[in-house]
């Protein structure tokens, strides 16, 4: 059903985020080469290419846009081969999500004034693709007619502190539920109080909207960054967009989209989701969504022979023999030049480990 085009609307666009770097994933995620563009689960598709076909199950494949940054260029082709030129949209400068959304959006706009949007990062595990493509087109037909920002939250299972929430009016009576404000990373204590209120959803960073709600929404809370995409409406979808870009996309504020215009709007909606989600940010949020060997061991590639270990995220080259003897809930990765053995209780700080190495042994590693 996934690829058949008359199911697909040509007014249905959507908006690949690929341009992070994933230094939590270190060693297997680097600024040459992050995690999206790896097959982090094993599966023989990376994490692009499966948020690709994901999104092409709803959307026509020549309305996905990926957004990126300038150096990843040759590995969206190379993952992506059917697509073409004017779908790869390029950031010379990193600045977070705003300016690259808004700029992708103005894009659009010109080519579809009725175009209706999702924005999803690449790099995220959905387990029930069906369910996801079910909330997305609810979405979708909503903000077709409606002047309304739509947000997918993610039912918490526990007080996770790693995550924004989204707090949701309790007498909504529908799935489709308005919301009351976006609250930032929580304490336990106050995450904890979040789920015992039962109005509160992990915010997924998965957005829809019309390509025309959007664009008035940052004019109005974002005037500046709005001025700034907008002076190059006259050229954009054209031979000289990239000129206009690269001199100007660097004057950008540095801004989520959170941020820059969904926590200041009023007309913001959240459908809470009907999928298992996880947004693979650290080695043990891998961990928990792969299966395990008998002793309790997520293993990617690798041929394992352990005693006394278990908890463990092991990943090598592909066939690998790792042999691991009384090693706990630790993350095992071995990938070139660099081998990581760390205790998964401290996989926040692998950021850091990571510019320690590149500090002591040169950018090369990093």
């Amino acid at each position: 059903m996934g690829k058949i085009n008359l199911m697909k609307n040509k007014d249905y666009y959507a908006i690949l985020m690929a341009g992070g770097v994933g230094s939590r994933f270190w060693p297997v995620s680097t600024q040459d080469f992050p995690k999206q563009f790896h097959d982090m689960l094993g599966t023989g598709d990376t994490l692009i290419q499966k948020t690709f076909n994901r999104l092409a199950s709803l959307i026509p494949e020549e309305n996905i846009f990926i957004l990126t940054n300038e150096r990843y260029n040759d590995l969206v082709y190379r993952q992506l081969p059917s697509v073409t030129k004017r779908q790869v949209v390029l950031e010379p400068a990193m600045r977070n999500t705003a300016p690259c959304i808004l700029y992708a959006s103005l894009k659009i706009h010109k080519e579809n004034p009725d175009a209706v949007m999702i924005v999803a990062p690449s790099d995220h595990w959905i387990e029930d693709e069906n369910a996801f493509t079910q909330n997305v087109r609810q979405a979708f037909e909503y903000c077709s007619n409606n002047d309304a920002l739509m947000t997918l939250g993610i039912t918490p299972t526990f007080p996770n502190t790693g995550y924004g929430y989204i707090e949701y009016d309790k007498d909504s009576t529908s799935n489709i539920k308005s919301v009351n404000q976006f609250r930032e990373k929580p304490n336990y204590d106050t995450a904890k109080s979040f789920l015992s209120q039962g109005n509160f959803l992990w915010n997924a960073g998965i957005f829809m909207w019309s390509a025309k709600t959007v664009i008035s929404v940052f004019q109005k809370n974002q005037p500046e960054l709005y001025q700034l995409f907008e002076a190059g409406i006259s050229v954009y979808n054209t031979e000289n967009e990239y000129d206009f870009i690269s001199n100007n996309y660097g004057k950008a504020e540095n801004i989520s989209v959170d941020y820059a215009i969904m926590e200041k709007s009023k007309n913001v909606y959240v459908i809470p989701a009907t999928f298992d989600w996880n947004d693979l940010g650290t080695w043990g949020s891998l961990y928990d969504k792969l299966e395990k060997d008998n002793t309790g061991n997520a293993v990617v590639n690798a041929k394992t022979l352990t005693t006394d270990a278990s908890g463990n995220m092991i990943r090598t080259k592909h066939n690998k023999v790792v042999v691991v003897d009384g090693l706990e809930d630790y993350i095992i990765v071995d990938k070139d030049e660099v081998l990581l053995i760390f205790p998964k209780t401290k996989e926040q700080d692998i950021k850091k480990v990571l510019q320690s190495v590149k500090d002591k042994f040169g950018e090369q590693y990093g």
